[in-house]
């Protein structure tokens, strides 16, 4: 068997509240519950498993997406209101990125409810 990644945990003040912010931006669902933890899969079925905790240090998800999904998200993000930056030390604000080393790569950070840093960007290369 190949090993594949199952699940990561992603601490958060409220479950709920931070995994229906990256679910709805992402177009995903909240799954129900699993003992304490509050579950958003991904369609590679991989869990980002939230679970409460007061205190911790902010992490960086990045999640690869279509370009449609991207754009998708993009304006989810924007109607939100929500900032963005194109780069990870979120100084441009607004902006998206164009990767120099993956042709057509498109992306973006933005904080959760948390302070998470995520990042939604596509795969680029041929056919972008």
């Amino acid at each position: 068997m190949a090993v594949e990644l199952n699940h990561t945990i992603v601490p958060a003040r409220d479950p709920q509240v931070s995994a229906r912010f990256l679910a709805e931006i992402l177009g995903l669902r909240v799954d129900p519950p699993v003992a304490h933890f509050t579950p958003v899969t991904l369609a590679n079925h991989v869990s980002l498993d939230y679970d409460q905790l007061d205190e911790f240090e902010p992490h960086h998800y990045a999640f690869l997406l279509s370009d449609e999904e991207f754009d998708a998200a993009l304006a989810r993000i924007r109607q939100g209101g929500i900032t963005h930056y194109g780069d990870p030390a979120c100084r441009e604000v607004g902006q998206i990125y164009h990767s120099r080393s993956t042709v057509g790569r498109r992306g973006t950070y933005f904080r959760d409810p948390d302070g998470h840093l995520m990042e939604i960007l596509t795969p680029g290369g041929a056919g972008s």
